[in-house]
C-alpha cells in the first residue's frame, strides 16, 4: 500500500482540552503517586502527522491511568504542526520547520535558528530531563511491520526484549547519524547514563492498527516498571528480529532515486544498487543489507534510507 493510498482510519481530535497541564508546560501532565518508583514519560507527537501516539496519549489521561508508585508523564510534543493536518497533503504537517526528532543536542540548543520546534524543544527539555524512561511513539509512512528504536545500550534492550512487542528492533551502535533524537537527549544518550530511552514506530500513521499497538505498548511500557497493573493475560512470547544500523543516507540532489521501488525491510546483496543520487551510486555495504525507512519523495536534505543488517 502506497502511503498516497493509505485509508484514514485515525484523524485529529481537539486538543486544546489537553493545553493546560500541571507542569507549567503547555500539554504536558504529570501524576506522582507518592510512593518510591521510576518517572516514566509516555510522548506523543514529535511528528506531527504520527496519530497513533497522540491516541494513546490521549487514552491514559481519558481513562484516567495513575500510577501506583513513582511518576508518570504524558505529553504531547508538537502540537502545533499537529494542528496544521490538511487531509489532502497528510504528510506535511510532519513538522513546521525543523525536524523535532533532530535537534536534542546541547550545539542545537544553542545554534539552531529560532522555529517552532526550537522553541517546543526548548520548553519540553526540563520533562525530557526529568524522566528515568521515556517511550517516544512513532509511526511510519509506509505500512511495514511496526518496529522499536533505540541506542545500543544493554539496559534500552532488555526493556524492548522483555515487553516482545513490537518483535522488530532497531538497535543504533552510534547513534542516529543525522541529528540527536529526543532519545538521545542528556543521560540517555550516554553509554554510561541510567534509564531507558526508545522510540517505538507503530506502523503506518493512518491505521487503527498503529493507534491499537501504540496504546497496547505505552501500557505495557508502564506494566513493566510497576507503575500500573497488566489489565490481563500477557501476550505470548515471539521470535525477535534485531538489526543493526550501519549507515544513514541523507539525499543530496532532486534527482535522487531508489533502484526499485522499495518502502522498507527489502533486502540487498553486497554490491548491490540500492540508490543513485545525481552521479553518486550507493551499494549495498554488506550482504543483506536490509532497508529502514527510505524516503517517499526527492528532498534535498532530507534523510533517503536507513542502511541495516540483520545481528543476533
Amino acid at each position: 500500500m502506497s502511503p498516497e493510498s493509505a485509508p484514514f482510519q485515525i484523524l485529529p481530535r481537539d486538543l486544546s482540552a489537553y493545553r493546560q497541564g500541571n507542569t507549567g508546560i503547555d500539554y504536558v501532565h504529570r501524576f506522582e503517586s507518592g510512593r518510591p518508583g521510576p518517572h516514566v514519560l509516555i510522548n506523543a507527537l514529535t511528528h506531527g502527522n504520527e496519530f497513533c501516539g497522540m491516541v494513546a496519549a490521549a487514552h491514559l489521561l481519558d481513562t484516567g491511568v495513575r500510577p501506583r508508585i513513582g511518576t508518570l508523564t504524558v505529553s504531547f510534543a508538537n502540537v502545533g504542526a499537529y494542528d496544521s493536518f490538511d487531509p489532502s497533503e497528510p504528510f506535511k504537517s510532519r513538522q513546521l520547520v525543523h525536524n523535532l526528532n533532530r535537534i536534542w543536542s546541547e550545539e542545537d540548543f544553542a545554534g539552531l535558528p529560532d522555529s517552532p520546534e526550537q522553541h517546543r524543544a526548548r520548553d519540553l527539555r526540563p520533562a525530557i530531563a526529568a524522566a528515568d524512561h521515556i517511550l517516544d511513539i512513532h509511526s511510519t509512512s509506509q505500512d511495514v511491520p511496526p518496529f522499536w528504536v533505540y541506542p545500543a545500550f544493554e539496559r534500552n534492550a532488555a526493556v524492548a526484549l522483555a515487553i516482545g512487542l513490537p518483535d522488530v528492533h532497531l538497535v543504533m551502535p552510534g547513534g542516529l547519524g543525522s541529528g540527536t533524537p529526543l532519545i538521545q537527549h542528556g543521560r540517555h544518550g550516554r553509554p554510561d547514563g541510567h534509564g531507558t530511552a526508545m522510540v517505538v514506530e507503530c506502523g503506518q500513521h493512518f491505521l487503527q492498527s498503529s493507534a491499537d499497538l501504540a496504546t497496547g505498548v505505552a501500557l505495557e511500557f508502564l506494566v513493566h516498571f510497576g507503575l500500573i497493573e497488566p489489565a490481563g493475560p500477557r501476550h505470548a512470547a515471539r521470535p525477535q528480529r534485531r538489526f543493526e544500523l550501519l549507515e544513514t543516507h541523507v539525499i543530496k540532489t532532486p534527482q535522487f532515486r531508489f533502484s526499485m521501488p522499495v518502502i522498507g525491510f527489502e533486502v540487498f546483496r553486497k554490491g548491490e544498487l540500492i540508490y543513485t543520487d545525481g552521479a553518486l551510486e550507493v551499494r549495498a555495504p554488506v550482504d543483506d543489507c536490509t532497508l529502514f525507512m527510505p524516503s517517499r519523495e526527492a528532498t534535498v536534505g532530507k534523510e533517503a534510507v536507513y542502511l541495516t543488517r540483520p545481528i543476533a
